[in-house]
């Protein structure tokens, strides 16, 4: 049997950092019964060049006429270059998740576009961390966790993951592989409930302050690195609070919406002072390329208003973090309250987020 070999030397690829790329499936791997991890290589003569905890946005081709848009943290460490992987879950209620467990294959591309997010401990240095997460929300912190065994192995780490039964604890197994070879990672794992022939005898019911200064008993000097679903997120929020923890070292992944300005503040920030503002003043926005004017009331963003007109924009996160709906204004003033999503210096070439920016007066898109 003869055997092709893609193998390159470094110096012969060039790094990933434009802002679409290709990316070819090589990899499918079962996680549990509703988890998955896909792994992915460029379609090009490519390496990966981006931060550990950082995510992607994949165009996933679940009809032919309207694709969608799904954002998912990178479960790989840039220290290995060569291939980025999600790690997903599919809920009952998945269309873009559901569609890649059941049709996507190694062999197959997909657009992508990012990598984004500032989401990583090299954003926020620190002596001493503490990621709490549950589900999915481990993939960042097993991103982080790749690349300090790695690169860093002497970090200090208190690694706490919460589930609902000891099944769904995901890259248990490999975590505790990572702690032999980090003397300073530590491990807590939180079930709410079992069964007793699962022969679970770790920490059971839900993350509270108890829990937690079990499992890190020095959780108030460490920096917080905290992702799961809001609920889960809120109160770990509420829980450190109470503890009086420095809210200064807590940091979040969240693809919660970016807050809207009141109609009235953005009318003021037009110019008009405060005893003549007209809430109900509407502002035009032209869709040059679709040919189309529409009406956007006060508080509606650009993309609100293109679904309205029936001119679509690709948006996936919709909080302003993805960058995914970058499209560029050409003549008007928006109020943009992104998170991280764009760059300065695509802003200053001209370029919005169109879930995230809002109107002050007439505008004019490309798009």
């Amino acid at each position: 049997m003869t055997v092709t070999s893609d193998f390159r030397h470094f110096d012969e690829l060039q790094p990933w950092n434009d802002r679409q790329h290709m990316l070819e499936c090589i990899a499918v791997t079962v996680e549990t019964a509703d988890v998955m991890t896909f792994t992915f290589r460029s379609d090009r003569d490519n390496w990966f060049r981006y931060l550990p905890g950082q995510f992607v946005t994949l165009e996933l081709p679940v009809s032919e006429d309207d694709p969608v848009m799904r954002t998912y943290t990178l479960s790989s460490t840039p220290s290995r270059p060569f291939s980025v992987a999600v790690t997903v879950k599919a809920q009952k209620s998945s269309i873009g998740t559901r569609w890649m467990f059941d049709h996507l294959r190694p062999g197959m591309k997909l657009k992508a576009f990012g990598p984004l997010g500032d989401f990583s401990f090299v954003r926020y240095p620190a002596e001493k961390y503490l990621f709490i997460s549950a589900g999915s929300g481990v993939t960042p912190m097993m991103s982080m966790t790749r690349w300090m065994s790695d690169c860093s192995p002497q970090s200090d780490v208190a690694f706490v993951t919460c589930a609902r039964k000891p099944e769904d604890l995901l890259f248990k197994a490999e975590l505790e592989c990572l702690a032999a070879q980090m003397p300073n990672l530590s491990l807590g794992f939180v079930v709410e409930g079992h069964n007793p022939r699962d022969g679970w005898h770790g920490v059971r019911g839900r993350i509270d302050a108890a829990r937690l200064s079990l499992l890190a008993p020095d959780f108030r000097d460490r920096t917080v690195f905290c992702c799961g679903p809001e609920p889960f997120m809120r109160g770990v929020r509420d829980m450190l609070k109470v503890c009086g923890f420095n809210m200064d070292r807590y940091h979040e992944e969240s693809f919660q919406p970016a807050a809207a300005p009141a109609p009235e503040e953005i009318a003021i920030r037009a110019g008009a002072g405060e005893q003549e503002v007209d809430a109900n003043a509407v502002s035009t926005v032209t869709f040059t390329m679709a040919g189309k004017d529409a009406k956007c009331p006060p508080g509606q963003t650009i993309l609100q208003t293109a679904r309205s007109a029936g001119v679509r924009i690709g948006a996936a996160c919709e909080g302003g973090l993805c960058g995914t709906c970058r499209v560029m204004k050409i003549s008007g003033e928006v109020e943009m309250n992104h998170n991280g999503g764009i760059l300065d210096d695509e802003i200053e070439e001209g370029y919005i987020l169109a879930c995230c920016s809002r109107p002050i007066g007439d505008v004019s898109i490309e798009a």
